[in-house]
This record gives C-alpha cells, structure tokens and sequence, in this order.
C-alpha cells in the first residue's frame, strides 16, 4: 500500500455530517500564493437506510420496555403465566438488534466507499472529517446525540480509514466548532432559513451570507465541507499522529491561519443585478400591433409550399368546382322533376355551379371517367 502523508497536501475532500443527508463532500485545490477554490460544487451521499435504521430503532424502544415490563411483573418466578410472552419479546429484540448491527454495517461501508470514492476521482491525497468527539461533547441533548450515533459516523471514519489507506489517502479529523455558522468565502456568521425550493420542508437547511460584499449563499451543508477542507488544508502544520491508535488528527485551530482559511470563488459573478429598486412600470391592455421586419419569402417553385402568413392549408393548390363531378361524399343529390333543372346539374353535379362544399381530408379524389363535363344539351344528343 502507498504511504500516507501527514502534511504538504494540495488538494483535499472535506467531509461533512448532516442528518438528513449522511454525508456531504466536496474537494478543494490549495495553490501555491496560498488562495483556495473549491473543484465543483461537490455531493451528497443520501442512504435510504437511514429511515429504516430510525424505524428499527424506534422498534427496539419499544421492545426493550415491554420486556423491562415484563420482568418487573415476573420478578424471578420460573412458573409465572408470562413468562413465555417475555421469552418472546426477548428473542424478538435480539432478532431486531441483529437487524439494526448489520443494516448499520452496510451502511458504514456504502458510505466509506462513495467517500474515498469522491477523492480519487478528485486527485485528493487527504481527507478532512469533523471529530466526532467534538460534536457530542457540546450539550446537543440525549435525543440528538442518540440520532448522532445512530448514523453509524464511527463506524463510516473507520471504514474510510481503511479503504483509504489502500489508496494512499491520508484521514484526518478537524475541530468541527463553526463550520456551519460562519461564512466559507468571508468567515462573517451565517443567516439560516428555510431552503426556497423546499418552503414547507421542516429546519433550516439554507444559509445566507449577510455580507454585502460577499452575498454568497447556498445548502448549510455545502459550506461546511468548505470550511472543513479549507481548515484541514491551512493546518496542515498543526497535524498529530495518536500514538495509540496512529490515526490523524487536528487538535485545536489558531486565529492566524483560521483568517485565511476562505474558499475564493473561482470566476467572478457576471449575471446584472436585477433586484428590483422602484415600483413597477405600467403595462398598457392593448397588445401592440403585428408588423412584419422583413419581406415576405418568395414562394418555392413547386406545386406546394409554406404561406409566410395565415393559416390556410398548404396541402392543396386549387379547390374542385362542382360542376367538375369531384365531388364524393359531399355531393348534393340531384333533383327528381323537370321544371328545374338548372345547369351543371346532372348525375350529382349539385343544384348550381356555385353550390358545392369542400371533400374531407380523408376522402380521396378520384375522377368518374364515364361523366362528361359539358353542357346537358350536348350531353343529350
């Protein structure tokens, strides 16, 4: 296996935790006049094991109290009637324990994979974790630090441990103190709101940079692997070796280089500002006339072509007269007695030559070769 360095990395992948999204990463490039820009907008690894893993554990409450009930109500007795419902219920919260242990190692290797993944498609020689220490050690509460270690994240730092060491990719864990609070560009502490796409989503997902100067803004979520990367990659000096374990970390962060840990965006924004800065101006009801800003096409030399204006069918150069016998289906019946008879009007030619109606689109024209077109007098001799 590659050896792993301790410092003098160039790019690396910061790796944030989150509780809807198991994790969020994303690979920064540190250059040499020491500026830092992210590579990409990074991603998020979002397994749908973890609403299951909250059911069975919600399960195994569950289970663990009917039991402790259940024991309290036999206390000790071999022959009492509910002891075979306890023996039931314990086996029961062992077969979903079992459950729960190896969901979670699935999980914690799904995880590490697409991790160490993400950094060598990067190019990255190390990877920045948040101590998990440092999480649970700041008051959160028993329900969230419970939700904390149910996402497995021990379990997934020691997965990624080992399948980066394959690679030849460094672990190291960061102080996690502000990473979601203050600014990845400018350091000045965030607004969190609601995120716009999702107004009616519960929590405050999408953060806000109320820096004039800066107005960066995006998924909390995002600015923390910023923050995580960029830290790791200007304490790259501070990094320690456990002697118990061996594994990296960074223990503590100094001012001066948390001054310059800052992501700078790589281009500079060129879209207008389009905030609006005076009352709307007022529309007229009346649509503004069509004219035309060119000639008109000049027409194809074949028997069809496209009209530049109207709507009138292009399919057909010139419509059957009536008295021409084209007509089929629409044809108008031909009078029965002799007083009238007005001319062109023989075997269905219709009542006059300017009575006729136009033939459907499916009907096809096919001429009756056995009718003249002339007048009735000629007809008759």
């Amino acid at each position: 296996m590659p050896k792993t360095r301790r410092c003098g990395h160039t790019v690396a992948l910061g790796v944030d935790w989150g509780l809807n999204t198991l994790l969020t990463a994303g690979a920064v490039r540190r250059h040499d006049d020491g500026i830092i820009t992210a590579l990409g907008t990074g991603g998020m690894f979002r397994a749908c094991g973890v609403a299951r893993q909250h059911r069975l554990r919600r399960e195994s409450e569950h289970l663990h109290a009917k039991t402790d009930h259940y024991q309290r109500l036999i206390s000790g007795e071999a022959r009492h009637p509910l002891s075979a419902k306890y023996h039931v219920l314990a086996e029961e919260s062992r077969h979903v324990s079992a459950r729960r242990s190896n969901l979670n190692d699935a999980l914690a290797w799904s995880a590490a994979r697409w991790a160490v993944d993400q950094a060598i498609t990067a190019r990255a020689t190390v990877i920045y974790v948040e101590d998990l220490r440092s999480m649970e050690a700041r008051g959160m509460g028993r329900t969230l630090n419970t939700r904390l270690s149910q996402h497995v994240r021990g379990q997934i730092v020691e997965r990624i441990r080992h399948l980066g060491a394959e690679a030849g990719i460094a672990v190291v864990t960061v102080p996690a103190r502000g990473t979601s609070r203050n600014c990845p560009r400018c350091l000045v502490p965030l607004r969190h709101r609601k995120a716009p796409d999702r107004p009616t989503a519960p929590g405050w997902k999408w953060a806000l940079c109320p820096n004039p100067g800066c107005g960066w803004q995006g998924d909390r979520d995002t600015g923390a692997w910023q923050r995580i990367a960029a830290r790791g990659l200007n304490h790259q000096s501070k990094t320690v070796t456990d002697r118990a374990d061996g594994t990296l970390a960074i223990r503590s962060t100094v001012d001066k280089l948390e001054a310059s840990a800052v992501v700078t965006p790589t281009t500079a924004a060129t879209r207008r500002d389009r905030s609006k800065t005076g009352p709307t101006r007022r529309r007229t009801t009346r649509p503004a006339p069509r004219r035309r800003r060119a000639p008109s096409p000049t027409r194809p030399l074949g028997p069809a072509g496209q009209r530049p204006e109207g709507h009138a069918p292009t399919g057909r150069t010139r419509l059957p007269r009536a008295a021409h016998r084209h007509q089929s289906v629409t044809t108008i019946s031909t009078p029965t007695t002799s007083q009238h008879r007005p001319r062109g009007a023989a075997l269905g030619a219709g009542f006059h030559l300017h009575a006729h109606a136009s033939p459907p689109r499916w009907a096809e024209l096919t001429p009756d070769p056995t009718v003249r077109i002339g007048r009735l007098a000629d007809q008759r001799r």
